[in-house]
């Protein structure tokens, strides 16, 4: 989900929450510590150099059971950094703590928001000797008949 996303569905919302990947809520008084650009440049196990850029959320819950961070708080927060920022086409990725800081995706749901696992993955399978899977014809289906 894009930054521009991310603001549309805000506009709409009564209130705001977070799930985790397996359901869980986070809890309502978490904070929003921080939200910019991380930017990774690297170069694959094929020597490809690459950038990647997202916008970057980091959710925080602290003992101040009584903070509720509204929707348009969070709009007002957004519009503020894109004074700073080019965001609005970015996907986001959020920080969340659990044994250590977890990256996630963002998925909305329809009343809130779920935070996504993310996988790695190779970049470069033909380059570094990743095994190519045989698939079976037999076993594709069509949606069209013969």
């Amino acid at each position: 989900m894009t930054i521009q996303n991310f603001k549309e569905i805000l506009t709409h919302l009564p209130e705001l929450g977070f799930k985790t990947p397996n359901g869980n809520a986070i809890p309502e008084h978490f904070h929003i510590t921080e939200l910019g650009i991380t930017t990774k440049h690297f170069i694959d196990c094929g020597g490809t150099v690459r950038t990647e850029s997202h916008a970057n959320f980091q959710l925080w819950v602290a003992n101040d059971t009584e903070h509720r961070l509204t929707p348009e708080k969070l709009l007002h927060i957004i519009n503020q950094s894109e004074k700073h920022f080019e965001l609005a086409a970015l996907d986001i990725e959020v920080e969340y703590q659990g044994e250590t800081i977890g990256k996630y995706g963002i998925d909305f749901t329809g009343s809130g928001f779920t935070l996504t696992p993310k996988q790695t993955n190779c970049l470069a399978p033909d380059n570094c000797g990743i095994p190519k899977q045989k698939v079976s014809l037999s076993t594709l289906k069509s949606n069209e008949p013969c």
